[in-house]
């Protein structure tokens, strides 16, 4: 056991904030177990790590960014996205074959999410098994908690990352053989990359994996219109870009499943999303640089679906959750101020929800310190951004969303364990 000491400040819901002001708070096999303003006797003999005024938070949840694309963020910014993957993406994640280059990229990629806020992601890799099975490698070693995904793509690609359908299986099924039971921290994910690059034979055999397996799914869905266009060419079977993956069971239901963008979801594929408790992943800044458009998050929420945020990568070019929740303030604004619909601005408290316990769901009981969830945990010291002796604890949680950066970790918590 063990007791933080500070002013903890996390969502009960999308709508409400809780603020302990100067309490302790007692940790139990890596949970949070009480709040004390007045440690009791029985407590007093346990270690207490007292971070004075410094600001707690949970940790930051990252549900969408692509590792290998990190060694180019803020490239191609003024493209759309087809073009941005065959100008940018495609040719950096080929380089992931050289196992020497994807060791230095991937460990600067790791080394910077250890020093953010973020203590958890749902990770695109490559293509390529063994660079993949390397980035596992390291974030365990980080002890950052992460689901990562060999990536399947078999059409529609560049030849020089462009799988065989055969290849493309029996890799996948490789790299979860050999990497089960290896890891404390880090679970595999099933990552087909999007339906334009991947055959029904391929979605075939991935939904065969899926069912011995059994493990969650994640890939993108309606994030730019002429991608929507094309996915309604290649299945004309279906009606809307969603039943393209529900068709082989790799949406939702009976595995849990992270859709990324959701743009431009029309009213059947959102009632599908809710009905088959798939996960949005809103990647605010992403959608503004590729010119992809801005989701309805307030409309999804309002149905009940689950949304978190990601950082997209190098669609989006910072690592920081709290920008991606800046970001999701201002694009909801401009959405309802383009488009005259009444209630798309996202507040504060929704905000902060995505970032940490809407898009903790995924994880489990993550992104709060009620009791019986994990202590993932951030320290934040705010005395850089001047004198906060006329802030609530709440405006100073605004003031650290809108203005921090790495500089201002004091600490930082997976689980229980302290690895900064």
């Amino acid at each position: 056991m063990k007791l933080i000491k500070g002013n903890f400040i996390y969502s009960i819901d999308k709508d409400n904030i809780e603020i302990k002001e100067n309490q302790y708070l007692l940790i139990k096999d890596g949970k949070a177990e009480e709040f004390y303003k007045e440690l009791p006797s029985r407590l007093k003999s346990i270690e207490i790590e007292d971070y004075g005024d410094n600001i707690i938070i949970p940790g930051l949840i990252d549900l969408h960014i692509h590792a290998p694309q990190y060694a180019f963020r803020g490239m191609g910014m003024d493209m759309q996205l087809l073009d941005w993957l065959n100008t940018y993406a495609f040719k950096e994640e080929c380089k992931y074959n050289n196992l020497e280059y994807a060791k230095r990229q991937y460990s600067k990629f790791v080394n910077d999410v250890k020093n953010s806020a973020t203590t958890r992601l749902s990770i695109f890799a490559t293509l390529h098994k063994e660079a993949t099975i390397m980035l596992m490698d390291l974030l365990e070693q980080a002890g950052i908690k992460a689901y990562v995904g060999k990536v399947n793509m078999d059409r529609n690609s560049p030849e020089f990352l462009t799988e065989d359908t055969l290849k493309s299986k029996e890799d996948t099924i490789e790299w979860l053989e050999e990497t089960k039971d290896r890891y404390k921290h880090i679970k595999p994910i099933l990552t087909p990359r999007f339906i334009p690059s991947c055959t029904n034979n391929l979605m075939e055999e991935i939904t065969q994996i899926n069912n011995i397996y059994n493990i969650p799914i994640q890939s993108h869905l309606s994030e730019n219109t002429s991608e929507i266009e094309w996915v309604a060419q290649l299945h004309p079977d279906t009606n809307n870009y969603a039943e393209a993956y529900d068709k082989y069971n790799l949406f939702g239901k009976d595995n849990k499943t992270i859709m990324a963008h959701c743009v431009h979801c029309p009213d059947d594929e959102l009632s599908l999303i809710k009905q088959n408790n798939v996960t949005v992943a809103h990647c605010p800044q992403s959608n503004a640089n590729l010119t992809s458009g801005i989701a309805p998050i307030k409309k999804m929420l309002s149905m009940g679906i689950d949304v978190g945020l990601g950082s997209d990568i190098a669609a989006g070019s910072s690592l920081s959750i709290f920008r991606a929740m800046s970001d999701a303030v201002q694009v909801s604004k401009l959405r309802q101020a383009m488009t005259g619909e009444a209630n798309q601005i996202l507040t504060l408290s929704e905000v902060f929800y995505l970032g940490t316990k809407g898009g903790g769901k995924f994880f489990g009981n993550v992104g709060s310190f009620e009791k019986g969830y994990e202590f993932d945990a951030v320290v934040l010291n705010d005395e850089s951004f001047g004198d906060n002796s006329d802030f609530t604890l709440k405006e100073r949680l605004e003031r650290i969303i809108y203005l921090s950066d790495d500089r201002n970790i004091v600490a930082k918590y997976v689980a229980g364990n302290k690895i900064i």
